[in-house]
């Protein structure tokens, strides 16, 4: 739930809220209040301001996760699985994109330029196995290297997991992190 809730728009109509308080107070001619606002509500506003111009909102989900997967991921999901799914859906500040330090180390993102989106993920299963799906928009970077990168990504994400690339209509490349069930 707290995931979900933008630190920057709480501290804007926090800091708005004592901002006003205290412009009031200052024309009523209340020297507490006055204080409290200036002191108080526009650092909060000035903080709520530099946060939200350094946002990152959260990755939706692209359809819902059924009961089933939900057991498969209690059950089967890595640390690393459920570090990046929990990751990319909380609202991220002064990260320029969601996963941005992995892609760039993975050498998927040679420039910003070309690093590719995350616009989505989803929660499956594969043959019996957690797998989470990562849906990126990548017009600049084929296919191909996605491919030769494959296992480079399985061992960066950890022990425990495969990697699988499949390109997707519209420049859309989903990369599934699928927890490795053989043994």
């Amino acid at each position: 739930m707290l995931r979900k809730i933008s630190l920057a728009n709480l501290a804007l109509v926090v800091g708005g809220i004592i901002a006003a308080v205290g412009f009031g107070a200052y024309f009523t001619d209340r020297p507490t209040l006055n204080l409290a606002g200036f002191f108080y509500g526009i650092p909060l506003l000035l903080g709520g301001l530099a946060l939200k111009a350094a946002e990152l909102e959260p990755v939706d989900f692209t359809e819902p996760t059924s009961a089933e997967v939900l057991l498969l991921r209690e059950s089967q999901a890595t640390d690393t699985q459920n570090q990046v799914r929990k990751d990319v859906t909380r609202f991220r500040y002064g990260q320029p994109a969601h996963l941005d330090d992995a892609l760039e180390r993975l050498g998927l993102a040679p420039t910003d330029e070309e690093r590719p989106l995350l616009q989505g993920l989803r929660e499956v299963d594969i043959d019996g196995a957690y797998g989470l799906i990562l849906e990126f928009y990548s017009p600049l970077l084929p296919i191909d290297l996605w491919e030769e990168k494959q296992d480079k990504i399985a061992t960066f994400f950890g022990p425990g997991l495969r990697a699988q690339v499949t390109q997707k209509a519209g420049d859309k490349i989903e990369l599934a992190l699928i927890k490795n069930t053989q043994a």
